[in-house]
């Protein structure tokens, strides 16, 4: 048996066919980016839902037995230990009871001041409603109505003080309803409509900021429900309305469910336009895209605030704009290219 020669093994020498010249690595085509959705505000949706969300009869009628049977036990109970505490240490006895009784004396006023609270809301309702009569009747008597009242409304206020009486001044010489409730509109709430503008650019920008900022899950959601609380209760106390805690609640379910029936919830990239300029909010990075859209759909719950709020109707006084608003508020957060 021969032994045969192994192959031998080197550097093998690989020809390669000449292809043209070589490919310039700039003039490659982008790496096509993933088909990612859009910002849609998720923070505001959210809120909105949770503000507009009422629970099933069933749930409203036990959680009304419950509170009604816990106040019921903790009275008793609580009767029960004063009466023992002052058989035995006569003077803790009447210290707890005075306590109690203080305790009992601000609850009542907490509910007084609610009530009063709800009362002025409904009043402010019913001047717009009222003043909404007399333009479409053209009823001169029912709009002097509206403006004795108005003028009730605003009395002691320094802010209105020059539109009122610039109403007294000029009140009698017109003699058409729309002319005296435009009138109203431009000379007396014309500051209140300025300061209720400022309270909706200030919201937007928070909440789009927060959004924007604070990577911490549900805190975006946190910051948009507050902020439109607030927002929303300054406003009411900027036009008259001076709302507690439970009329505050009230009026934003109130805004939130006219905008969810309404379908005014939801803000596309045209509503960014005027700030971002048309196309760059998709190439935003997601979370500054989404606090934008936060933004922007707190300055539409703004807007929805000040209709609802204001106790005379747009007529004469131009109705705030979204996209107005927006561009203010949101412009400094970026830069237009």
């Amino acid at each position: 048996m021969t032994d045969e020669p192994s192959p031998r093994r080197g550097p093998v020498l690989i020809e390669l066919d000449d292809t043209g010249p070589q490919a310039d690595p700039s003039e490659a085509p982008p790496v096509p980016e993933p088909d990612l959705p859009g910002p849609t505000g998720q923070a505001m949706t959210t809120a909105a839902a949770l503000a507009t969300r009422r629970p099933s009869r069933l749930a409203r009628w036990f959680w009304s037995l419950a509170g009604i049977l816990v106040s019921t036990l903790v009275s008793i109970a609580a009767w029960r230990f004063v009466t023992d505490l002052v058989a035995s240490v006569p003077a803790l006895g009447w210290a707890v009871s005075a306590l109690m009784g203080l305790f009992v004396l601000v609850a009542l006023m907490i509910v007084i001041k609610e009530v009063a609270a709800l009362s002025r809301l409904a009043r402010v309702d019913a001047l717009h409603r009222a003043a909404d009569a007399a333009v479409a009747g053209e009823d001169l008597a029912a709009a002097r109505r509206v403006i004795r009242d108005l003028d009730t409304l605003y009395a002691g206020r320094d802010d209105t003080r020059w539109g009122r009486l610039r109403l007294k001044e000029r009140g009698d010489e017109i003699f058409d309803a729309s002319g005296l409730i435009g009138l109203a509109e431009t000379d007396l709430l014309a500051p209140l409509d300025a300061a209720a503008r400022r309270e909706v650019e200030a919201a937007a920008r928070q909440v789009a900021t927060v959004t924007a900022l604070v990577p911490l899950a549900l805190a975006d959601v946190v910051a948009a429900l507050s902020s439109n609380l607030r927002m929303i209760r300054r406003i009411a106390e900027i036009y008259g309305g001076r709302s507690g805690t439970l009329g505050s609640w009230r009026l934003t379910r109130a805004v939130l469910s006219h905008l969810v029936a309404t379908g005014a919830v939801a803000v596309g990239d045209d509503m960014l336009e005027p700030v971002l300029g048309g196309g760059i909010l998709a190439k935003l990075s997601r979370r500054f895209g989404e606090g934008l859209m936060n933004g922007a759909l707190t300055a539409r719950v703004g807007v929805a605030a000040i209709e609802v709020c204001r106790p005379l109707p747009f007529t004469r006084a131009p109705r705030p704009s979204v996209r107005e608003i927006i561009r203010s508020a949101l412009t400094g957060l970026v830069s237009r290219g």
